[in-house]
Formats: structure tokens, sequence, C-alpha cells
């Protein structure tokens, strides 16, 4: 690997990649053009690297749009990086100690399981920056980041889950099924946080409207639910959605990057008219072989954090405050419905829009046990 070791006044161009929230559910906001980020001096030597876990770049959910987010900024930035892939957890600690080994300043560890792995490399490499993603880097819990050098980059995601699970529970009941699912993979706060946001957004439908659409696969008061134990897309994945779909729901949620294409492969077999939902990147335009059946997804702008983050750090002022993605930020957000935003129920939209404003305007708090505190 080489490295340009000449400065560069760059501009960063920021959040302007980012999606805008509720695509199809109002006008989107304009592009402020005061607004503008500062130019970014590279200091000399900066090498940025980006380790993904066990699912790998090709998820088509949170370590390929780490992965576009660090690509985008090595191209900014004129430098060369380095992006190694997991393919189990065994990979964590010693790809972190080639990545220290290969000169990297800073390193993106991409998720919660990565956390004890990049904790120790962060104490042990003190000159180092580090961000990891939806992980606090807290594993004493003492309320705490466990390294000085860590910044965490995580996500309030309850609160676009909220407005999926109104939506998923408004197309139930229209449908006349008034039934809805999730499962997940691991039992860990980043995809429990979708769970919660999801269920709290189909009791708010259910108050609204004096409506009675049944959830299953996760019970937000017990914090129990359906899980797979991995994120692997396998036999234990699809049994998985099965075991919900077999409830009778007609949409279902699977939390945890590639269990998405088990759910879709039990659904195919079901012959059934259930629709999913997607998480962390828009599905429907990640892989078109699940679009007909994507309704809406619950993204998290996560390439948009690990860009702003790496060119933040290229400027040698590297701040490790946590940056936690809202809806307000537009770090989480709901997708459009694509081609299904002509069936959607009557008015659902303008609905989607209320709520979302209300919980920006601090008047509708979503309240998540599995949500980041700063």
């Amino acid at each position: 690997m080489t490295i340009s070791t000449t400065k560069k006044l760059l501009g960063v161009t920021g959040s302007a990649a980012l999606l805008v929230a509720l695509a199809a559910c109002g006008t989107a906001p304009e592009a402020d053009p005061t607004n503008a980020a500062p130019e970014v001096e590279v200091v000399d030597g900066f090498m940025p690297c980006l380790i993904s876990d066990e699912g790998g770049w090709n998820d088509k959910s949170f370590n390929q749009s780490a992965k576009e987010g660090m690509d985008a900024a090595l191209e900014e930035l004129g430098v060369e990086g380095i992006e190694l892939e997991s393919t189990t957890p065994n990979d964590y600690a010693p790809n972190l100690e080639q990545l220290v080994s290969e000169g990297c300043t800073f390193i993106v560890s991409v998720g919660f399981n990565l956390s004890a792995a990049t904790v120790e490399s962060a104490l042990a490499n003190p000159e180092l920056d580090y961000a990891i993603i939806d992980d606090l880097a807290d594993n004493d819990f003492n309320g705490e980041i466990d390294a000085p050098n860590i910044k965490p980059l995580v996500f309030n995601t309850a609160e676009a889950a909220y407005l999926g699970g109104y939506a998923a529970a408004a197309w139930s009941a229209e449908s006349g099924v008034n039934k809805v699912g999730t499962f997940g993979g691991m039992q860990i706060p980043s995809v429990a946080v979708f769970m919660d946001g999801y269920a709290l957004g189909v009791d708010k439908y259910n108050e609204d409207k004096g409506a009675s659409v049944e959830l299953f696969g996760w019970d937000v008061a017990g914090q129990e639910g359906a899980f797979t134990g991995g994120f692997a897309a396998n036999d234990t994945a699809k049994q998985t959605a099965q075991s919900v779909l077999d409830q009778g729901v007609d949409v279902i949620l699977p939390v945890g990057g590639p269990i998405y294409e088990s759910a879709a492969a039990a659904i195919a077999d079901g012959g059934s008219d259930v629709k999913m939902l997607g998480v962390d990147s828009d599905l429907a335009a990640k892989d078109d072989s699940v679009a007909d059946i994507t309704l809406v997804s619950i993204m998290k702008a996560i390439d948009v954090a690990v860009h702003d983050a790496t060119v933040e750090a290229a400027g040698g002022d590297y701040d490790v405050a946590p940056y936690i993605g809202t809806l307000e930020n537009e770090g989480v957000k709901l997708s459009g419905f694509g081609a299904f935003e002509s069936e959607l129920p009557e008015g659902l939209t303008d609905e989607l829009a209320a709520l979302q404003e209300a919980i920006i305007a601090g008047d509708l708090t979503v309240e998540s046990a599995n949500s980041p505190k700063q």
C-alpha cells in the first residue's frame, strides 16, 4: 500500500449523499447552500481502514453501507486505505492486528460483535483513532467508553422503526389480516432497538385507529422474541422466519443483514402475499430480487457516518464524542415505498409525516431500552 504524503485541501460534501427521509411521504427538505462543510487539510501519513463483521461486504446492509461510506471518503480525500473482510468472529482480533501492522492511522470496526477486540486494539494503540458502528464501546457497562480513542457511531433506530411499524400495521389492517411479525439475528441492542420501535409503532396505529393488529416475534415488555442466533442466511434463519410466518402474518421485519434472504425464501416457499421490511439500507434498491416484496426499509445512514468520521480524522482533529443518528439529523429514516406507494392506505403518508414531525419536535418520544444513550 502507498499513501499520498502531500497535504491536500479538499471540500467535504458531508451529508450531501444522505437520502431524504420519508422519500415518498412528503416534500424533501431543500439543501442549505450556506451550510457548506469546511475544507480539510489531510495530515501526512493518514491511512483510513475498515474491518467488517462476519456478514461481509455484500450483505446489502450495514457492512456494505459502511464500505460505501469509506470508499467515498477515500476517493474524496485522495488517499489509499485498507478494507478487511471478516468471515468468522475469529478473524476480528487478527484483522485488527493486521491493520495496525500495515500502518493504519484510523480504523473503523463494523458492528457490535467487534467491540471487545476493538477496545483491546484501541487501548494497545492510543496514538491511533478508532470508530465503531452500532456500539458504545462500553463493555463493562459503567456508562463510559472503554478506550479514550474510540468514537461510537450509533443510531436511535427505534424512531424510524416506529414509523415502519405504523406503516406495517396500516398495511395489514387494510388487507384484513391484522397480523404482523418480526425476527432478529442476535439479541443485541442494535437489533432489538429495531424491534422495539416496530412494536411501538404497531401499538400507536392500534391506539390511533381503534385497530387490533397483532405482533408476533417480539415482546417489548419482556424483551423476548424470535432470534436466529447469528446473521447468516441459513436453514436456522429460514426456520425462524417460517415460525413467524406460521402465525398468519402478512408483513414481516427481519432484523440482521443477510437474514432477509431467508425470510424471502420462506415467503416464496409458502406462495403467500407477505410483504417484508428492509433494515439499514434501502433493500428494494440494493437487491432487485426482493423489490417486489419489500414494502419499505428502516434505514441508518451508516455510509454518511463513516464518511464524515473518516474526513474528520483526516484533518487530525478527531472528536471521539459519540455520533447518534436520529430522525432529526437524518441519521435514521424510512425509505420510499416504491411500487407500493399507489397501494398504500389513504392518508398513510401524511400520518407518517406528522408522526415524524412530532418525534423531531419532542412532542412524541419513542422509548426503547435499547436506544443508545449519550
